[in-house]
């Protein structure tokens, strides 16, 4: 009998095109929709951690940079990585959130953890990058692996 396949990979490979391979996947969640960034002062400090994180941690670039197109998001997003596109899927049935193609992301690269979560940043061909946050390191080197870094 065949290995199951987890919910989180199901949905990776949904809507993929005939052909299509799957390089990386994983639970992420970007930065410019992440709740919760700890800073002493209570409810306050919260509110203003997240404040500053949405801000200048987020992304890069203006209104028609290749990052500013991803769209308004709350929670976690499964990201998949294949050898035609990247995007955001939703974890529990692979809808699309935001795709681009794999042509346009050049790098990720590693950024220092805050508290429990590891951060990084998907760099694109137009000099621009979007921030993620993850539960795994293993995450990232997946995801350098196939995009490079």
């Amino acid at each position: 009998m065949p290995d199951a396949i987890s919910t989180h990979q199901q949905s990776a490979l949904r809507q993929l095109e005939p052909g299509e391979q799957l390089l990386a996947y994983g639970i992420v969640v970007p930065v410019q929709s992440a709740e919760g960034i700890k800073m002493k002062h209570g409810r306050l400090g919260g509110r203003l951690g997240d404040h500053l994180m949405h801000q200048y941690g987020a992304r890069s670039g203006g209104a028609q940079a290749i990052a500013a197109a991803l769209p308004p998001t709350s929670g976690a997003l499964l990201m998949r990585v294949t050898d035609q596109r990247v995007g955001l899927v939703r974890p529990v049935d692979g809808t699309p959130v935001w795709e681009i193609p794999r042509a346009w992301a050049a790098h990720v690269e590693r950024r220092p953890r805050l508290q429990l979560m590891a951060r990084f940043r998907v760099h694109y061909t137009d000099g621009t990058w979007l921030a993620f946050l993850t539960a795994r390191r293993r995450t990232i080197e997946a995801f350098a692996t196939a995009l490079g870094g």
